[in-house]
């Protein structure tokens, strides 16, 4: 059973910095597409980023570029969103999804089989 698991969330001042991971269980990131979501109140959610797992093709949304970048390890079987510079319209709730139907990376929350449980990110101004 495929489990795809994110921590790292939390509290932070505007400015600060944190570290997403999605970590999978019963599943490998190798040759896979993973991608992270985030949705915040009474919004729809959006695409952050994605990443190819095999040769690291990586997309980051324009919103967070220079600020949020995308990683893997796979040896660990765990992708990372690193977010710095963090603003208080970055809080949301921050989903990762792997395994797309079609081609990576992609921003099109349909394409991806399956979810994680999300990780909550709040920035205070």
């Amino acid at each position: 059973q495929v489990q795809l698991v994110e921590s790292g969330g939390g509290s932070v001042q505007a400015g600060g910095s944190l570290r997403l991971s999605c970590a999978a269980s019963g599943y490998t990131y190798s040759r896979k597409c993973v991608g992270w979501f985030r949705q915040a109140p009474g919004k729809e959610r959006e695409a952050v980023a994605s990443i190819y797992t095999s040769n690291s093709s990586v997309y980051v949304a324009g919103s967070v570029r220079g600020r949020f970048t995308i990683s893997r390890d796979n040896a660990k079987n765990t992708v990372y969103l690193q977010m710095t510079s963090l603003k208080p319209e970055d809080t949301a709730m921050y989903y990762c999804a792997a395994d797309s139907r079609g081609g990576c990376p992609t921003i099109s929350e349909y394409d991806y089989k399956n979810w994680g449980q999300g990780t909550q990110v709040t920035v205070s101004s």
